[in-house]
């Protein structure tokens, strides 16, 4: 497969992310989850969540720079804040008028069930969103690639990501996308460098069932063929993913885990920290696509919406299978 060129030493900036609809994620621990009476719950952690300032977690846990850029509004948005500055993660918040959303992390250690309980989140209006998008411009600078992921908060127009795409091909960089729904279908109208999408995500592109590497691979030539992508990756839960260019299809089959599923929480967006961090490091697209599916794969190990191991990634890492098929 050919890859992507190598980073332009002049384009040296963090990588940026954006997060328009950002959480604080509080973790907590049960026992077991009655039906009747109170229960007495531990608290496992609060740390800033949503998909962005997650990529830039995994970024920072990798060796990589990264910046985010988020909303942030009332006493949650200033929590936000501060949760980062302590947790040392690189920000720039663009504050709204309405509360941040607060999500739960319900680990049931007993039967080692997790349960991930989201709210949509703040509305945005128009001013704010035009603030998003100039905030954006200005933090670009010489950085090479953007994450933009995580879902449009109420009041933004679905074509939301569409503009971000422009913003990020007018400053020469390029937008790597991770979301769902007409966010999705809008920003990809646009056309963008890199596309990750899920299982969930892939059967609203094709309108059937994804289940397998000849299912996904479908999903990518249509994103490819297109243009709606130059580079498509498509995860098929425990099988791995395939990740496809105008050149071919490649299937990185995910390792054999060492332990239980704990929780799928920020598992995509690892992936995508994991895949952006290597080819801003050099590495080719593939190198950078298996440990993505490595660091996925320790995602999962890991309760709640705690961060991945990078010891247990690397290890992982050496039983991702890769198999390459040129198109046809």
């Amino acid at each position: 497969m050919s890859s992507p060129e190598a980073p332009d030493p002049v384009r040296s900036g963090p990588i940026i992310t954006l997060t328009l609809n950002p959480t604080v994620d509080i973790c907590w621990d049960v026992d077991h989850l009655a039906d009747i009476g109170k229960n007495r719950a531990r608290v496992r952690s609060v740390v800033g969540g949503g998909g962005g300032i997650n990529v830039a977690r995994g970024v920072a846990r990798l060796g990589g720079q990264a910046l985010a850029v988020h909303t942030a509004g009332r006493e949650v948005g200033w929590r936000l804040n501060r949760l980062l500055d302590e947790e040392g993660i690189h920000h720039i918040a663009v504050q709204i008028g309405r509360e941040t959303r607060e999500a739960l992390v319900l680990l049931e250690t007993e039967s080692r069930r997790s349960h991930h309980i989201v709210p949509p989140g703040p509305r945005l209006d128009e001013y704010e969103g035009q603030r998003c998008l100039d905030v954006l411009g200005s933090a670009i600078g010489t950085s090479r690639y953007v994450v933009a992921s995580g879902s449009l908060p109420g009041g933004l127009p679905d074509n939301f990501y569409a503009a971000v795409a422009r913003r990020v091909k007018a400053a020469g960089s390029r937008l790597v996308l991770d979301t769902s729904g007409p966010a999705l279908l809008h920003g990809l109208a646009e056309g963008v460098f890199l596309l990750r999408c899920n299982r969930t995500e892939a059967a609203e592109l094709i309108g059937r069932v994804v289940r397998s590497f000849d299912d996904a691979r479908a999903v990518n030539e249509h994103l490819i063929t297109t243009g709606a992508a130059e580079v498509a990756v498509t995860t098929i839960g425990e099988l791995g993913a395939l990740c496809s260019t105008c050149h071919g299809h490649t299937e990185l089959r995910a390792p054999t885990l060492p332990g239980l599923l704990l929780s799928d929480a920020g598992a995509g967006d690892g992936m995508v920290a994991a895949l952006t961090a290597g080819l801003t490091a050099g590495d080719d697209l593939v190198t950078a696509c298996a440990q993505g599916v490595a660091v996925a794969a320790a995602s999962v190990l890991t309760p709640g919406t705690e961060s991945f191991d990078p010891e247990v990634a690397e290890f992982l890492r050496r039983g991702v299978e890769i198999t390459f098929q040129s198109s046809s």
